[in-house]
């Protein structure tokens, strides 16, 4: 069966500007003498991800899960290297992301289907299961400027997942929303991956990952150090994390 996303030796670069003009004189006094500094958040990433099956990522804050994320969704493009993807995809990477503050939710929801290339009519079949699993109501008529980070998170979430998916990529913004909703999110989630959907899980959760997930990754420094069986990934990450932190505490002693 050919994977449903491709990840091909890809890698990220941002470039860095240090000191950056506060004024267009200063600019054009210093064209030329700006200090730069490119910064790989990925170097030479390669992973297929089979159709069907739920991958978990992990690594510590900083590491490029978000932009790897962001790279598959093509939010970004990588400095090099090739991903594919097969299939619709539906993403839920950040906190509001796809939402316009001026718009209402149920606006909202039109405006996401429309990014996702889905007509209107669709959207609006589809706006009462959307209303009933976020579980924000009324609000559904509300500018989403005035909604909490928890009326978001179930609104995106809800949009996300209702869109039928044949790959979704989650962000660990999922953690933001409560205890009984996160349970709803899995175990949707799990309903997506029994349908033959392909999701992507980013999380510092070394349960759910052992969990969910059939096959996960370890991201450290912007390169992928394993991939294989989640348990087996998960015990080395958390054995490497403790090491680290046995030796930052060692050298501050």
């Amino acid at each position: 069966m050919e994977p449903a996303i491709v990840v091909d030796n890809i890698s990220k670069r941002f470039r860095l500007e240090f000191n950056p003009p506060s004024s267009i004189k200063e600019a054009v006094l210093r064209l030329g003498r700006r200090q730069k500094r490119d910064f790989w958040v990925l170097r030479d990433i390669s992973l297929n991800i089979e159709a069907g099956t739920f991958f978990g990522l992990t690594g510590h804050n900083g590491s490029g899960k978000s932009t790897l994320l962001r790279l598959i969704a093509g939010i970004h493009r990588p400095t090099s290297g090739v991903i594919r993807t097969k299939g619709r995809l539906s993403a839920l990477l950040e906190l509001g992301s796809g939402f316009h503050p001026d718009l209402t939710g149920r606006e909202n929801v039109y405006l996401n289907g429309a990014m996702l290339g889905l007509s209107r009519r669709y959207m609006s079949q589809a706006m009462d299961e959307i209303i009933e699993f976020s579980g924000i109501g009324d609000y559904i008529d509300a500018p989403v400027k005035i909604y909490s980070s928890g009326m978001y998170v179930r609104l995106g979430f809800a949009v996300a997942v209702n869109v039928s998916p044949q790959i979704l990529l989650v962000d660990e913004v999922v953690a933001v929303g409560d205890e009984k909703f996160q349970q709803k999110c899995l175990e949707q989630m799990n309903k997506l991956r029994e349908s033959g959907a392909t999701l992507l899980l980013v999380s510092h959760s070394a349960s759910l990952i052992r969990q969910l997930c059939d096959t996960a990754g370890w991201l450290d420094h912007g390169r992928l150090r394993k991939v294989g069986d989640p348990s087996a990934v998960m015990d080395e990450y958390q054995e490497y994390t403790a090491q680290t932190e046995d030796t930052v505490l060692t050298a501050r002693n």
